[in-house]
């Protein structure tokens, strides 16, 4: 009797399949987590943003309008590898844009919203992409704006941060 080593063809197939079923499900979930990371570059790109809007309604007890009311640079100068403008609009929401050659198909052209509601403490609560505004004792109410984070986020839930999604 012939001693075997090595493994046979049914074992090595039976691998190769496990193997498979395995890259089916793991592609799928590294694609949506480069995407969100995408997405963050946006988030840090804006945080300058949020603070200039900050430090204005702090000054002034009113929220600015546009980039160059914050003292902000221009919307389409505040650029990254997957971002093309950020840009302050209707009482300080900011629109973050995303585009270039490197950015994923899934966000190219498409935007996320930040909304401020001032809080009873003077400074401002920041409500991202579809995330639900905060409500009770901590809110002044003041979210007159026509423009919401909601409104403003065209980017499908699954690819933005977890405090984006609800």
């Amino acid at each position: 009797m012939k001693r075997q080593t090595g493994f046979t063809l049914i074992e090595l197939m039976i691998v190769v399949a496990i193997i498979g079923i395995l890259a089916t499900i793991a592609i799928p979930a590294y694609q949506d987590y480069t995407i969100r990371t995408q997405v963050t570059e946006g988030l840090n790109l804006a945080a300058e943003i949020k603070a200039a809007v900050s430090t204005f309604n702090a000054v002034r007890g009113a929220l600015p309008d546009t980039n160059e009311a914050a003292g902000v640079a221009s919307a389409d100068s505040i650029t990254g590898n997957y971002v093309t403008g950020v840009k302050i609009g209707d009482k300080g929401t900011i629109t973050i844009t995303y585009g270039g050659d490197r950015v994923n198909e899934a966000i190219k052209n498409k935007t996320l919203g930040l909304k401020p509601i001032e809080n009873k403490a003077g400074g401002l609560v920041w409500v991202c992409g579809m995330a639900t505004p905060p409500t009770g004792d901590d809110t002044t109410g003041t979210d007159n704006s026509e423009t919401d984070a909601k409104t403003a986020t065209a980017i499908e839930a699954r690819y933005l941060p977890t405090d984006c999604r609800q």
